[in-house]
Parts: structure tokens; sequence; C-alpha cells
């Protein structure tokens, strides 16, 4: 054993390696069975062995100091240290063993003490702090004497963000308790999902991205600039943690409908891994947003004197090409095979070749394309139970031709034809989409861009999209236009004339471009329609029934999905699991949200509903022989709910 001076363990700033969390951490031995502790009668920081189950095994650390002392017992330890880096689930912190309580030491390059470890938000826990914990870690006159419960801080808080009337406000509030105290801000969200949902991710992350440079005040993810080209390697090396599991990309030059938002559009992979945590229970310490900035093209931007990201017009060609593939090939250095790598509002030339180009080389999945056509597919399933039928008996008719719309209408027809054992082509006869220039059918098959061309049916041209409903007299209207206002009346009461019940998905976000809003949707289709919105809607009361619009929200999928990712050790993303994960939602929709109208289970149930996603999207996973955590464990529900990350407070050495 050896022991160090308190001075030299906790001041040195030169020790670059964080002992705890990435060297002394071993796989098979339960960081629980690990003990650190200070000898603070002899004010000495003593670094104990670990033990594994088979016995007792010594585990050295490698520690970086250029600290030179000329008595014997040297304060530089010198050992071998083996990377756990690769994407694997390990938590050094016990942060994801929801279902255990273990004491934890507050480590970071050094045992957290003091006014450090009030700014640490991995470990603050405000007043929250013990009698006992303030003695052990140097708190005495740096807290107010009283001590509160983390319930009641929650409390408070909750108390403070209901006096703000404006969203961004509150917005704002949220973001600066993340960076002071992670556990109270998940725990926050966790308890409060549906309230708060909307203040974290749509619809106020819009607002928030569009005055992302005024908000601005610290970084919380990674950018990478054309600055950065050739260096990118390094760069990611710049981010404290080691061992990234998810990873949300953007180059936001498509920010949900508000368009190229440039740099601020890092409010996006900020609030996405937010609900990878709160919802999917992914520890936060394994999630790094990342912004790609190439430019904008956005005119008041660049003039904007707050604009925090590159002032040129957006980069593209091969300069772009380039930028990404190092940026791809960087990652899977750092992080290894495992590391999911989720691309986030790409406009669409570069969203579908991308997710093209790198899915059978690393774990890649696009929320706009995949994740909206699984939620999406999850909500018609439901919808089924009360249209009656099967998919292959519905027409659909889309207002919106891009990631959304195509990736929706694919994966539709991929599960028609599962069902029906009928060709992929033949099914996707049963779909229809409108773009901007109306109905996509055969006569502008050679003027259309790839990705549409498969949708391109034969049917006389139609301009308007009340005349396309007319003609095709579709079941299913779905709107993934991001243009708002475009269900008009007509087109409602067209879809209310020849369905008895018609299903009407206005997907667009935020709120404001919304292509109908619920009571629009219930009024104008006399109370008959199914109804469901990308953003949330307050109940309708339309002739004495009351109505609950379903949300058909992205973070019903992707959190779990995400999960069951990471859980199984997958190395690729396959459509299967895409399905697995809409009947996994689907199956969760109860027959009393089914006579409320709602096609999408609520919200206040979204840690269970991500644990039955994870489990069905692992299975899948084995099944196909993409998954590398082995072996297979026997019950993959009761394993995602261990694996979440649990913010309750812990109780420090």
């Amino acid at each position: 054993m050896m022991s160090l001076s308190r001075s030299s363990f906790l001041n040195n700033s030169n020790i670059i390696n964080n002992v705890y969390h990435n060297e002394i951490r071993s796989p098979g031995v339960s960081s629980s069975s690990c003990c650190y502790s200070f000898c603070h009668s002899r004010r000495k920081a003593v670094i104990l062995c670990c033990h594994s189950r088979g016995g007792e095994r010594k585990v050295r650390a490698l520690m970086e100091s250029t600290l030179k002392e000329t008595r014997e017992g040297a304060s530089v330890i010198d050992v071998d240290s083996e990377s756990t880096v690769g994407g694997g689930v390990e938590d050094a912190y016990v942060e994801d063993r929801a279902t255990e309580d273990h004491f934890v030491t507050p480590w970071t390059v050094s045992v957290a003490s003091g006014y450090s470890l009030l700014r640490d938000p991995q470990h603050n826990k405000g007043l929250a702090f013990t009698e006992k914990e303030r003695d052990a870690h140097f708190l005495r006159g740096l807290l107010p004497p009283a001590w509160v419960s983390q319930d009641l801080q929650e409390k408070k808080i909750m108390h403070n963000l209901r006096q703000y009337q404006v969203p961004l406000q509150r917005y704002m509030a949220m973001m600066d308790l993340q960076e002071m105290n992670e556990k109270l801000f998940y725990k926050l969200l966790i308890d409060n999902v549906e309230e708060l949902l909307p203040v974290v991710y749509t619809p106020t992350v819009g607002e928030a991205c569009q005055k992302y440079g005024s908000i601005f005040r610290r970084p919380q993810g990674l950018y990478i600039s054309l600055k950065e080209k050739g260096k990118i390697l390094e760069v990611l090396k710049n981010w404290p943690e080691r061992n990234i599991q998810v990873i949300v990309v953007t180059d936001g030059e498509r920010i949900l409908g508000l368009g190229d938002l440039g740099c601020q559009g890092m409010g996006i992979p900020v609030g996405k891994l937010a609900l990878y945590t709160a919802l999917g229970g992914v520890r936060p310490s394994a999630c790094l947003p990342i912004t790609i900035d190439v430019g904008t093209n956005n005119e008041k931007l660049l003039k904007d004197e707050f604009y925090i990201g590159l002032r040129q017009k957006r980069a593209t060609g091969q300069e772009y090409a380039d930028l990404l593939h190092e940026f791809m090939c960087a990652v899977k250095q750092s992080y290894g095979e495992k590391v999911l790598i989720q691309f986030e509002d790409f406009a669409n030339h570069n969203a579908f070749e991308l997710l093209a180009k790198y899915r059978n080389t690393h774990l890649v999945f696009n929320d706009d394309i995949q994740g909206t056509a699984s939620v999406v597919l999850a909500g018609l399933a439901a919808a089924l139970k009360l249209v009656g039928g099967t998919l292959a008996e519905h027409t659909f008719l889309f207002l919106g031709a891009g990631e959304a719309g195509t990736g929706i209408a694919e994966l539709i027809a991929l599960e028609m034809s599962k069902q029906t054992k009928v060709p992929l082509e033949e099914c996707r006869k049963k779909i229809w989409l409108v773009d901007s220039k109306g109905l996509i059918v055969r006569s502008r098959k050679e003027s259309l861009q790839h990705f549409k061309k498969p949708w391109a049916h034969e049917n006389e041209p139609v301009t308007e999209l009340l005349d396309a409903v007319k003609a095709i007299k579709p079941t299913v209207l779905i709107g993934t236009s991001g243009v708002g206002k475009t269900f008009t009346k007509e087109v409602v009461e067209a879809m209310a004339s020849f369905n008895e019940k018609p299903v009407i998905l206005a997907l667009s976000n935020p709120t404001s471009q919304s292509e109908c809003t619920a009571e629009e949707a219930y009024t104008w289709s006399k109370g008959r329609a199914i109804f469901a919105s990308g953003s949330p809607f307050d109940p309708v009361e339309y002739n004495g029934k009351v109505f609950v619009p379903g949300q058909s929200n992205n973070a019903y999928i992707f959190p779990g999905f995400g999960l069951g990712l990471v859980i199984s050790g997958a190395v690729r993303v396959n459509d299967d699991m895409l399905l697995a994960a809409s009947e996994a939602l689907a199956a969760q929709v109860t027959q009393e949200d089914l006579d409320k109208g709602q096609i999408y289970p609520p919200f206040s149930n979204i840690r269970k509903i991500s644990a039955h996603i994870a489990a069905n999207v692992a299975a899948k996973a084995y099944d196909l022989g993409l998954a590398t955590r082995l072996p297979r464990p026997v019950d993959l529900v009761k394993y995602a709910e261990n694996c979440m990350y649990n913010p309750v407070y812990r109780s420090y050495r």
C-alpha cells in the first residue's frame, strides 16, 4: 500500500488521469467492491486494494505528475493501465445500478472536496450533504447549517420554475441546474416529465436554438468546426470523459422546422442527450453532444453580433464530406466500435447520404428518418385498434417528402411487407407523398431526388393537398412538411367525408409549424378524428366529450432504442430493430388510453416504456447476431431496468 500527502494528492493540477474512473475500474469487478478512503488523522490520502469475487487482487493506478519528492516514497505511482474504452457499459460511479444502494467516493482527478466539490455537477448535492460528509470533505463553513433532502430541493425548484411566465426562462433555469447539480436536474426531469419535457425539448428548445448566441453561458458539448480539420482526433481528447456510449451530432442545417441555425443548433444534441439519460437511463457521463460547424447560410445569423459560430457560408461538396469522414473515423478510433452516433437535424441531401454511407461501418442512427418512423408506426399500430383493419388495408398520404416523410413511409411499407409477405415495392403503392410541387407521380420521376423516386406512382399530376386528398382518398393523413396551418378546414372535412374515423397526424415541430391544432382536428371532423401531433396540445372538449391528443414524440423511441443498443453491445443498427421498438411502444398503449382517443401511452410511464423498448431492441440484436455483450441476459426487461442511471443522491465516504 502506498500513501500520498494530502496536499500532493489533492492539489497537484498535473495529475492528468482520473484514477477511479479510468484506471482502477476493471471489467468484471463491481465498483462497489473497490475501497478508497482518506486517513484524516494523518492527513493522508490512501489508495486501498480492489477485491474480486474470485479473491483479492491489487489494482494499480497510473498517476502522471510533475511533483518530485526527494525522500523515499515518491508521489508518482508507475504502473500499466489497461484501456477500457470501447463502448462498454461498465459504470465506474455505480450510477446505473438502479436497484442497489452503495456508498461511493466522489472521485474526479482526486477525491473531490471543499469548494471544488460544490462546483462539480456530477457530485454536488448542495444542502443535502450530511454532517458526516461535510466533515469528511471539508465543507464546513461553505454551506449554511441546514440539511435539506433531495425531495425538498426538488419541491423548491419546481416552485421556482412555475413562477416563470416565459418558457425560455424555464429552459435557462433548467440548463443552469444541469451545470450545478446533475442528479437533481435528472430527478426533477424524471419526476415531472410531462411538465418539463416541453421545457427542455420541443417546443422550447427551438426558441433556445434561435437565441442560443444570446443565452450562451458555458459549453455543454464539443464544437468541431472547419478550423479543426485535420485535428479532430485531438479535439475529441479534450472532452473529459473517455467512456462514451452515445453521441448526438448535428450540423445545424435543418433545426426542427426552423431551418439553418448553424452552430446554434447545439441545443438539439444537448436536449436529446438529456432525454437519453432521463427517459432512457443512459448515464450522463457516457453522453456527448457535438455540433459540426461548417458555416451557415442564414444571413440574419451571419449579421448577428452575438452569433457563436463560423461567419461564413456553408461548406459543401468534398470539403464537407472530408470533414464528416474525418469526424466519423476519429469517433470510432477514440470510443470504439460500439459507440452510437445519432445524426440529428441534418438537411435532407446530407442526412440520407450520411446514413447510407456509414450504416455498414458504424453504429449510426438518424432520429429524423428512423426514430420518427418508428414512433409513428407505433402510433398507427395503436390507431388500428380504434379504426380497424390491417396496415395493408389502409391508404396513406403524406404532406412532406423529406427525411421524416420518406423515413416513415419506408418503415410502414417494410412492416406491411413483413405482415403480408408481399414484396416491398408493391406495399409502397399504398403510400402517397406530396412535396412542394404537388403529388409525387410517375411523370415527375426524372426530376425527383433519389429518395423520393420509390414513391412515384401512376396518377394524374396534382398540385394542391386538398386535390390530392380528394383524388387518393387516404384513410391516414400525415404531416411532416414543417409548414404550419396546411391541414386546413377543407382538408380535414374532406378526410372526414369518406372516413368514419380519419387518422390525422400533424407531426411538424415546433408548435407554430404544426399542420393543424388538436382543437381544429377534432372540431372540423366533428369529434371523429384520431389525432396526434409532434408538439404537445392540451386536451380538447367537443360536444361534452374530452379528447386527449397523443404526442407522436421521438422521445418515446430513441432513449429506449439507444439503451437497447448499449446493453446488448450492438455494433450495427438493423431495420428490424426499429420494428421491434415500434412493437414494444404500441404494446404499452392501454384500453384506457384508447378510450380517451390517445394512441400513445402517457409520458409519466416513460422509464418503464423505455425499458421494454430497450429489451425488444436488445433481443433483436441478439437474434440477428449483432450483439457483443455476452452471455445474453435471461430477463432483458429487468436487465434494462437495472442498467438505468438512477439520479438519487449517493452517500459519500
